[in-house]
Formats: C-alpha cells, sequence, structure tokens
C-alpha cells in the first residue's frame, strides 16, 4: 500500500471524472458477430436478423418499442419471429447466445472506477425475460450507475437517455467520456460536451481511453 506521503506526491489525474460505457460490442463481444451466427444456425442469409431490425419498417419498429419498453421481450420474440419465419421461442436468447463478456474492456473499466472514475453503462437495452443478457458480468459491482433505455422510455441517440446518465452520477458533460460501437451514437454525446471514442478493437479503444482519462487501464 502506498505511504499518505507517496500519495500526496502522486501527480492528480485531469481527465474526464466520468466514463459512459455501451454494453453490446464494448462490453461484449461484436453483436453482428452473434447475429450472424444465429442466422446461419437458422438457414438464413447471414444479415437477415440485422435487415429485419434496421430496414424492415415493421421490425425496426418492433426493436424500438422493445428499446423503449413499450413492448416485452417476449411479445417482441412472438412479433418478431414471423418477419423471419423462425420459431419465436427465446428469440432474443438464440440471437445473442453467441455474445461473450471482453475481459480486457471489462478490467479497463475497473481500473478507470478503481483510479476514482465513476463508470456508467449506457445502453439501449431489451429487456430480461426470458433472456437476461447481463446476467453474469456483475454489472453492480463494475459501475456506479446503470442506465437501460427500457426503464427511461428513451433510447440512443436520442440526448434525453446520455442526459438521465450523467444526472445518475452527477457529473457535467464536459467531465465525461462515452464509449459506444456505434458511430451514429456519438455526435449527441459529443453536442453535450462530452469526448467520445467509437470503440474498434479491444487493444485500440483502450490505447484512446488511456489518453483520455489519464490513467493506465491494464
Amino acid at each position: 500500500m502506498p505511504s499518505d506521503v507517496e500519495k500526496s506526491m502522486a501527480p492528480e489525474r485531469t481527465g474526464p471524472r466520468g466514463l459512459l460505457l455501451d454494453f453490446g460490442g464494448v462490453l461484449t463481444t461484436p453483436v453482428t458477430d452473434s447475429m450472424r451466427a444465429f442466422c446461419l444456425r437458422e438457414g438464413l442469409a447471414p444479415d437477415a436478423f440485422l435487415d429485419v431490425v434496421s430496414t424492415d419498417p415493421v421490425g425496426r419498429e418492433l426493436y424500438e418499442n422493445l428499446e423503449c419498453g413499450v413492448i416485452t421481450q417476449d411479445e417482441w420474440n412472438l412479433r418478431t419471429a414471423p418477419l423471419l419465419g423462425v420459431e419465436a421461442t427465446n428469440l432474443l436468447g438464440r440471437v445473442l447466445a453467441g455474445l461473450r463478456p471482453e475481459p480486457a474492456m471489462l478490467a479497463a473499466a475497473r481500473c478507470a472506477r478503481r483510479a476514482g472514475v465513476k463508470v456508467v453503462l449506457l445502453t439501449n437495452s431489451a429487456g430480461s425475460v426470458p433472456y437476461d443478457p447481463y446476467e453474469g458480468y456483475g454489472l453492480d459491482a463494475l459501475c456506479d450507475a446503470v442506465v437501460l433505455s427500457e426503464h427511461h422510455g428513451v433510447r440512443k441517440p436520442d440526448p434525453a437517455l446520455y442526459r438521465i446518465a450523467l444526472e445518475s452520477v452527477g457529473l457535467p458533460s464536459r467531465e465525461c467520456a462515452f464509449v459506444d460501437d456505434s458511430a451514429r451514437n456519438l455526435p449527441p454525446a459529443e453536442d453535450l460536451g462530452m469526448t467520445t471514442v467509437l470503440d474498434t478493437t479491444p487493444t485500440e479503444t483502450i490505447r484512446r481511453l488511456k489518453g483520455v482519462l489519464g490513467t493506465p487501464l491494464r
């Protein structure tokens, strides 16, 4: 343990005091990889699921409603399955079955928090019943606050959800950094005054975050 003298001599960290992190694709392996693996298992075209939730008007609205908590995961499963021509049982769980924790990013989050940075999970969510994508991640221990879109009726990139995340830890936007693997989710954070990092690979993202936060992340 460092002595009081050593602590007083250590330079103070000057970077952001808050770190907002997306979940899927940042703290996990890439979501698109899991989606495509699901499609291959079901005998669908590799991008069939992505097309339904992002291009098909009905499928896109259903997914947005799921993320905003307007419909339950069970209802989404039942109404989306016919668009894909697959069985509805635990559809979301089957789609995301290939997701795995990303150890380096989880370790980086823990390092940031030990250095005094407030860590907030800020993510578009999709319910937790019957499938809970957050099980086993220890988010209560990892984060100072967890902000799930379904609990607030609004989803990224709506700036309202970012403001809720900032309020959850009582920090101004200019003192926070935000990491997301979707480029379209970064401009609202930038407009609010946050420093943003587009997640690419764990190694590159951690390298950039280290520079932003001014603290070791390994």
